[in-house]
């Protein structure tokens, strides 16, 4: 399937493979899988833009993958279908994703009504793949009315992830206070629901500290909207105690973020900025090629014969009108 429109019609019908086709031509670095599949892309967006999009982030062993699990296949249960792009730390010698979430997910893998694509992240700020945002009209356009984004882990750039989705949540384990302290501040503060997991058997105790010691932090803290306060939730992912309060909770945001209309005006801010992440990604690559302008200055910089400010400048020049 070379054609645009054949491969739009046969995503648009729900074709799985089609889409996974398509999604794999998104990523590729060719030039002539990237050119269909802007060209796909751009006639899928009309269909595109109904669901709902959530940032899952949280410390490694938080227990991402089995709240994802556990919580795809109750959001499946209430009529909708699912579609989980996780973000892999890629391998630093093949670039290929490492963790196979597939496998975490082994339930939610096997369901008709779901769909999850495993993604390196490359070289991608806060380990958000450079082409998730592509994926994402790809899988709406599929029929997926809930798109979950699962990102790497917590970091300062992981700011990446609030330009993808409509909602950021973020996943804390038992432990109050100490987790607390190893979670910046500013993640927090960017959160639009916090849920505390594992809240089961031994750790049920240390699941109300930890639930209490976030919702008294986060009552120190500004709201970064006017019109929601941040919530923290508890849930287990185990027994599925809490599971859909969480669910409600984010349609819950989902419904006040679109009646206000600031759903519309987030979307319009994260096209725009998509834009200018395509212009800087897509100049540095023109940059960096090994035959570019930059691989002689480049030497003279690394062999003392040019400072990296003049390089820098003499570089850019080349791009001035």
């Amino acid at each position: 399937m070379s054609h645009p429109d054949d491969i739009v019609s046969a995503v648009k019908s729900g074709q799985r493979r089609a889409l996974a086709k398509l999604i794999t031509r998104i990523e590729s670095t060719r030039a002539s899988d990237r050119a269909l599949a802007e060209q796909a892309i751009a006639g899928l967006l009309g269909n595109a833009g109904n669901a709902i999009r959530i940032g899952i982030s949280g410390v490694p062993g938080v227990g991402k993958s089995s709240f994802i699990e556990t919580f795809g296949l109750h959001v499946i249960d209430q009529g909708h279908r699912v579609a989980v792009l996780a973000v892999d730390p890629s391998s630093p010698k093949t670039g290929g994703s490492i963790l196979g979430d597939k496998t975490r997910m082994e339930k939610l893998a096997r369901h008709p009504d779901a769909f999850i694509r495993p993604s390196p992240s490359g070289r991608s700020i806060g380990g958000v793949a450079r082409r998730t945002r592509e994926t994402i009209i790809a899988v709406e356009a599929a029929g997926f009315d809930v798109v979950l984004v699962e990102t790497v882990g917590v970091g300062q750039s992981e700011y990446a992830v609030a330009d993808l989705v409509d909602m950021f949540t973020l996943l804390v384990a038992p432990g109050g206070g100490d987790d607390l302290q190893g979670i910046k501040k500013g993640i927090v503060e960017m959160a639009d629901l916090l849920v505390v997991t594992k809240s089961d058997g031994d750790l049920s105790a240390a699941a109300n500290r930890a639930f209490h010691d976030y919702r008294s932090a986060l009552q120190m803290l500004r709201p970064e909207s006017d019109i929601w306060r941040a919530k923290v939730m508890k849930c287990s992912a185990h027994t599925g105690d809490g599971i859909d309060a969480v669910w409600d909770a984010m349609t819950e945001f989902r419904q006040i973020m679109t009646d206000t209309g600031q759903l519309a005006a987030k979307r319009a801010d994260q096209a725009a900025s998509w834009m200018w992440d395509e212009v800087t990604a897509s100049l540095l690559e023109k940059v960096r090629a090994p035959d570019g302008p930059a691989a002689k200055l480049e030497a003279e910089v690394r062999n003392g014969t040019r400072i990296p400010s003049e390089a820098a400048r003499l570089i850019l020049s080349r791009f001035n009108a």
